[in-house]
């Protein structure tokens, strides 16, 4: 093997291992409650990790260790650095509101265990089963990106809002099971062989939900909204849209 051959091979390893050490900074600015910083490492490390698969298959390196390692990665980047967001974003007053936002840490552990059950499912080729650990994690970006605020707390004005934040640690629980659940999520992917309605139906009525999500909020946190958006239409959709199909 010449030594072409062998840096061609390490690519899109070296792309897998940008994407984890996006999420080891992320896991610092958000530890440091810097959490607008901790999302856009958070989007930087999923960007990558949308394209060392992709560098991968096209320079025909694809490796059972280039798998793993890209698993190990989206554990930080998609799972430990949200979880700090969101354990950040909670107040540490009163004791009993504290306590109930250390459940945030249990989202790198579902996200841990959602890629090691699903890393070998062949069932997943042109769909998901559950809900995609990155796009577990931009909810917690889109969370972050609300703040508008470099440091913590981010919302000063909600702190007497106990609900909301109850409402957050209750949302981390029900998106942790549903990365374990073998729900399936219907695919973002057009059909470009055939773009009619009948064929593409659901893929267009998330694209012009997407729209009009965006062109009401017009803020950041549409991101968050976005992805409960497809959860939701999954759930609507998962007896039609099987992920076996």
């Amino acid at each position: 093997m010449n030594i072409f051959t062998s840096l061609k091979r390490q690519i899109p390893n070296l792309i897998t291992l940008g994407n984890l050490t996006c999420g080891v900074v992320a896991c610092y600015m958000a530890s440091q409650g810097f959490l607008w910083q901790a999302a856009v490492y958070i989007i930087a490390g999923i960007f990558l990790d949308f394209f060392d698969g992709l560098a991968a298959r096209l320079l025909g390196v694809a490796s059972p260790v280039g798998k793993e390692l890209d698993s190990l990665a989206d554990v930080v980047t998609s799972g430990v650095a949200p979880a700090l967001i969101l354990f950040k974003t909670i107040p540490t007053n009163p004791t009993w509101l504290y306590i109930l936002s250390l459940a945030a840490f249990l989202m790198p552990a579902f996200a841990a265990y959602r890629l090691a059950k699903f890393n070998l499912d062949t069932r997943q080729s042109h769909s998901f089963l559950g809900l995609p650990a990155p796009s577990n994690a931009l909810i917690w970006v889109g969370l972050a990106l609300l703040s508008n605020n470099s440091t913590y707390p981010p919302y000063p004005l909600l702190d007497n809002y106990f609900y909301f934040y109850v409402a957050l640690i209750v949302l981390s629980l029900i998106t942790d099971i549903l990365m374990v659940s073998e729900l399936p999520m219907f695919s973002l992917k057009f059909n470009f062989k055939d773009l009619s309605w009948k064929t593409n139906r659901i893929q267009y009525i998330f694209l012009i939900g997407c729209a009009l999500i965006i062109g009401i909020t017009r803020q950041w946190y549409a991101i968050s909204i976005l992805i409960l958006w497809y959860i939701l239409l999954s759930l609507l959709t998962q007896r039609k849209h099987p992920a076996n199909d």
